[in-house]
Order: structure tokens, then C-alpha cells, then sequence
């Protein structure tokens, strides 16, 4: 029965893509928050279509850490999920992503919308420079900036060195980061078709405070305080 609810989960996402998709690209000339509460709609129901097709739920805890105005959002990377439930999680955002993203037809065109700092990984400093410069743009246009830093989505009980460029914006701009950690790998896995019903924990963190601070300062408090959090949660969700 989880195969066929993974499965109709699966077709629906992919139907309402291409539902909203070319109603996304009519509401170009409209200003970027109207474009962004239009088009994160999409987002806000594959939440509520999982959660009511595979079972899968999510609880917060720490919301009292945001800050009040524009952050960045340093958060561990296992699942689809995070980059869907974040735009009903957090406020008006976008995202440091690949490039090749917004290749992908219908589902890349949606996302160009939604002003990402789309960057070529291999590009090194070229790509840290960029973050920066649009990174810091976005920021004041009150928008929240979402970085993955270990670049790629990682199993349960796995990580990779953490890169720099998310920690490197926090310290030019002087932006506050926002450290999260979440077990949303246990429940979607990056490579599974299979959702598996539970509870997605998502921890919030006290507020790291850039001003100050090098990048590598920023990102080594950014990267031990989610990865200390994600031991406890993966132990938390192993016992459950």
C-alpha cells in the first residue's frame, strides 16, 4: 500500500508541475513577492499532499530563533523534502543552487522565477564571489537566502566537508545565519521512491552572529552545531 501512495504522490507532484508551471510564467511582469506567494503555493501543497497520501508530517521546534529580519539559512541537505517544506517554514526566500537546475523543463522555468542564485559548482571562487554579490542583493530586498552547504543531498548518518559560501556571504554582508537541522532523509530518501510514513523533526538553531567573524568562523560554528544536532535527532529517529 506505501508503494501505491509513494507512486500517486509521485504522479500527482509531477501533474502539478505542469499545471503550475505555465501559470508561473504569466505572473513574470508582477513584483517578486506576489510572484513568490503565487508560485510557493506549489510547495505549500506537495506538504499537504504527502502528508495526507504517505503519511509523512513535520514538527518544528525553535521558531523563537528567527530573527526578525532577512537571514541565512546554513541546513543540512538529505531529501527533496527540505527544499519543498522550507517555503512554508521560513519567509520569502530563495536558494543557492546548480545551475542546471533551471534547465529542467516546466520545473527549472518556475524556478528562475523565484530570483535563485543559480551558480556552476566548479567554477570555485567565481561561484563564492557570486553568492556574495547576489546573495547580499537579495538580502535587501528582504529576502532570505537558503544554503545547503555540503552541496548535495546526504543519507542518514553521512556528511561531507561543508563549503564556504553561504558562511562567506554571512560575513561580508553581516547578515545573521540561521543553523537547521532536520531527519527528512529517514522519510524520503534522496534516491528512494518509497515514503516512508513518520515524523520529519526539523530544529531550528540559535541565531549565529556574523559581524565580526571570518568565514571559516561562521561556518565551522554553523557546521558543528547541525551536525551535534543531527546525531541526536538520527538517534532519536533509530529508536522511534
Amino acid at each position: 500500500m506505501q508503494y501505491l501512495r509513494s507512486a500517486l504522490f509521485n504522479l500527482l507532484m509531477l501533474l502539478t508541475v505542469l499545471v503550475f508551471a505555465p501559470l508561473a510564467l504569466l505572473t513574470f511582469p508582477l513584483p517578486h513577492p506576489l510572484r513568490y506567494r503565487f508560485i510557493s503555493q506549489w510547495a505549500r501543497l506537495q506538504t499537504w499532499l504527502i502528508g495526507v497520501l504517505c503519511g509523512v508530517r513535520y514538527r518544528v521546534e525553535g521558531r523563537e530563533h528567527l530573527p526578525k529580519g532577512p537571514a541565512i539559512i546554513l541546513a543540512k541537505h538529505q531529501s527533496a523534502w527540505e527544499t519543498i517544506a522550507f517555503q512554508k517554514i521560513f519567509p520569502i526566500q530563495t536558494w543557492v543552487l546548480k545551475r542546471e537546475l533551471l534547465l529542467i523543463p516546466f520545473f527549472g522555468w518556475g524556478l528562475a522565477l523565484m530570483k535563485p542564485i543559480a551558480i556552476d559548482r566548479g567554477a570555485g571562487r567565481k561561484a563564492v564571489t557570486q553568492v556574495i554579490e547576489q546573495g547580499q542583493a537579495r538580502l535587501k530586498e528582504g529576502i532570505w537566502i537558503v544554503v545547503f552547504p555540503e552541496g548535495t543531498r546526504m543519507a542518514p548518518g553521512t556528511t561531507r566537508r561543508y563549503g564556504i559560501g553561504g558562511a562567506a556571504l554571512a560575513a561580508e554582508s553581516g547578515y545573521p545565519v540561521v543553523p537547521v537541522a532536520h531527519n527528512a532523509g529517514f522519510f524520503w530518501p534522496r534516491r528512494g521512491f518509497l515514503k516512508k510514513p513518520g515524523t520529519i523533526h526539523v530544529v531550528i538553531g540559535p541565531v549565529i552572529h556574523t559581524r565580526g567573524k571570518s568565514a571559516e568562523e561562521i561556518n565551522r560554528a554553523a557546521e558543528e552545531w547541525i551536525e551535534n544536532k543531527m546525531v541526536e535527532l538520527e538517534k532519536r529517529t533509530s529508536a522511534s
